[in-house]
């Protein structure tokens, strides 16, 4: 794994684009407050992640399920809507995905236009990031990423972090039931490496 410091070299991320490859995984810092509350309740850096799905331009293309439907954007913008530019770059152990690329982009693209789930519910019909990219890489490559668990489970791992803000997002009644999957399970998952991280 490489690490770079943030520098005016990399700020616009190209030093680093040479280094991807299609499926690779990007995780960014989103300052929005609903994202860094997912920081707190998963203990982690990271709140969001995509997913590169073409190298043909002039920079990597990254596909993503944000707000408000889920889109293709390109490195240089994703990268900079993270906090202090920082990001990091996981790959599929043993890579070797170059049969695949073309079904990661069908893949992602049948995702693309759907409106977000901002109650990061794993079985609704709308999207969210983690899994966004999870249900890409299972589709095209037969890989599933991540731990799918409930509400509950999440913050009986992190029981310190505060429950107001979520409180009031799900209006009173924080569904502990609900199974979801996060951008930190996917970062740890033993299926992904390391490849480079910037900041």
């Amino acid at each position: 794994m490489i690490h770079f410091s943030k520098n005016r070299w990399f700020d616009d991320t190209l030093g680093v684009a040479v280094l991807l490859e299609v499926g690779d995984l990007v995780f960014i810092r989103v300052r929005a407050r609903p994202f860094l509350e997912v920081s707190a309740a998963t203990g982690c850096w990271s709140n969001h992640v995509g997913i590169v799905v073409d190298m043909a331009g002039t920079e990597p293309l990254i596909a993503e399920s944000t707000f408000p439907v889920s889109r293709y954007t390109t490195l240089g913008r994703f990268v900079r809507r993270s906090e202090a530019g920082r990001f990091a770059v996981y790959r599929l152990v043993g890579g070797g995905l170059e049969a695949q690329h073309a079904d990661i982009r069908r893949a992602a693209r049948r995702r693309i236009g759907v409106l977000y789930d901002t109650g990061f519910n794993l079985r609704s019909s709308r999207q969210f990031c983690s899994r966004f990219v999870r249900e890409v890489l299972a589709e095209a490559v037969g890989v599933e990423i991540g731990c799918v668990q409930t509400f509950d489970e999440l913050y009986a791992r992190q029981p310190h972090a505060g429950l107001t803000f979520w409180r009031l997002w799900f209006f009173g009644r924080i569904p502990w039931g609900r199974e979801t999957v996060t951008p930190v399970s996917l970062l740890k998952s033993g299926l992904v490496r390391a490849v480079v991280e910037v900041g």
